[in-house]
């Protein structure tokens, strides 16, 4: 399944989910910091959804409340849900 999402209160402006029996084929992000975006891509694929949501949910990036890792994390949510 290919799931995109459009984050909020980040750098990045989209993340593009693809997964499979709930294991995470991969997750690209459009915009934010390319070094670290890519290396969370890159950590999280082959892993279960369930698990990089318990990881990374409520990651927060100078005091806004949420960062990539965060948005990540509810886009997962959002698309387990589906």
């Amino acid at each position: 399944m290919i799931y995109e999402y459009k984050t909020r209160g980040t750098c990045s402006r989209k993340i593009i989910l693809d997964i499979e029996d709930g294991v995470i084929k991969s997750a690209v992000f459009e915009g934010g910091c390319h070094g670290n975006t890519q290396g969370i891509s890159k950590l999280v694929e082959g892993m279960r959804v369930d698990d990089v949501i318990a990881r990374l949910e409520g990651v927060d990036c100078r005091g806004r409340g949420t960062s990539c890792p965060d948005q990540l994390a509810k886009a997962l949510k959002e698309a387990k849900n589906l």
